[in-house]
């Protein structure tokens, strides 16, 4: 199982990024998928989670800026994050777990992961 993520860099404050992930040697059935940041200095913590047939989570500092979706035909997850602030400056990974993952914000129930992608706001 690998997860490739990409699409950080630095953005303005109220601007606009897209993180993608790609995941391979998994398919997408009875799974989670989910979105972490991690700042310096700080614990990682939940952004967005969404599941096999499409429910979404969002943590409060996020909601109504950050869309989180999934194309199953490419095996990828996206976030699209729009008006962001220098608080959302982190390290950005996406996960993997069974479906009961999304039931909590807790990083452990997550069995795979990527290898992160910056994202900066200034």
């Amino acid at each position: 199982v690998q997860l490739v993520e990409s699409g950080g860099g630095s953005a303005q404050v109220g601007g606009s990024l897209r993180l993608s992930c790609q995941i391979s040697g998994y398919t997408n059935s009875g799974i989670c998928m989910g979105w972490f940041r991690q700042a310096l200095g700080k614990e990682r913590e939940g952004v967005a989670t969404i599941d096999s047939d499409g429910s979404t989570s969002y943590a409060d500092s996020v909601k109504g800026r950050f869309t989180i979706s999934q194309d199953n035909a490419k095996n990828a997850v996206y976030l699209q994050m729009s008006s962001l602030k220098p608080e959302d400056t982190a390290m950005y990974y996406c996960a993997i777990g069974w479906r009961w993952a999304c039931d909590s914000w807790s990083a452990s129930r997550y069995s795979y992961w990527g290898q992160g992608t910056q994202v900066t706001v200034s």
